[in-house]
């Protein structure tokens, strides 16, 4: 018996020792980005994969591993103010389970003249929501300046450019100084927008939205934060 039980032994321990071919590959990923916005992320007057949430969609895919995937949402449409953003995700409702959530609204109201106060009482709502459908998780959450329209071929024929540059800047303000005391992200990529009239490529054909150049941009700079964010 203790033959029988020692040779059992040696077994167990000689198959315990053999290498094995048989490695644990990761669980493929799915990565959820939710755009939240009104032209300026829908991409009016460029091509439907040369918006910004678009490029970014396929600028992370190097990061990724071949079996990993990545879903975007868009929620926006040109001529969007706050008050329509707040209306268009109660209405699509989406879940609550993105893993990073952008955020560019305000031009519209600035354009259409609303009440500054509007905006002051509605991007913290959006913001918030933002927040919640990451997850709630507030690190997860980019917010984009609004672009500077003065320093483009409709911004100049079109109003005062000095005073649209000035309100847009007040409108920046406001949300930058917001997401520094809630802890959010803030990327500013208004300066960009602001060679516009140097470097008409950064423009659109309609002379007045940024050009998938322009975009390009943008998700330079946003990239590596989504990066480190996702922690990829």
């Amino acid at each position: 018996m203790r033959k029988i039980t020692y040779l059992l032994l040696i077994c167990l321990l000689t198959i315990g020792c053999e290498p094995s071919d048989n490695t644990i590959e990761p669980l493929p990923k799915t990565f959820n980005i939710l755009s939240l916005g009104d032209s300026y992320t829908v991409g009016a007057a460029v091509c439907n994969t040369c918006k910004f949430p678009e490029q970014l969609k396929d600028s992370l895919k190097g990061s990724l591993s071949q079996k990993d995937s990545i879903n975007l949402s868009i929620i926006a449409q040109t001529g969007w103010t706050t008050t329509n953003l707040i209306g268009a995700i109660e209405n699509q409702n989406p879940s609550e389970d993105f893993d990073m959530v952008t955020l560019l609204i305000g031009v519209n109201n600035q354009f259409l003249s609303r009440p500054f106060t509007l905006y002051e009482n509605e991007f913290p709502i959006l913001t918030q929501t933002a927040v919640t459908k990451a997850q709630g998780d507030r690190s997860r959450v980019i917010v984009l300046s609004i672009p500077d329209y003065a320093y483009t071929p409709f911004g100049q024929n079109n109003g005062n450019p000095e005073v649209t540059s000035q309100e847009i800047n007040e409108y920046n303000a406001f949300a930058q100084n917001y997401c520094l005391e809630e802890n959010i992200t803030f990327l500013n990529i208004t300066d960009i927008t602001q060679e516009g009239l140097n470097n008409p490529d950064l423009v659109a054909p309609d002379g007045l939205h940024p050009s998938e150049l322009a975009y390009s941009k943008f998700m330079e700079r946003l990239l590596p934060i989504v990066v480190q964010k996702l922690e990829l």
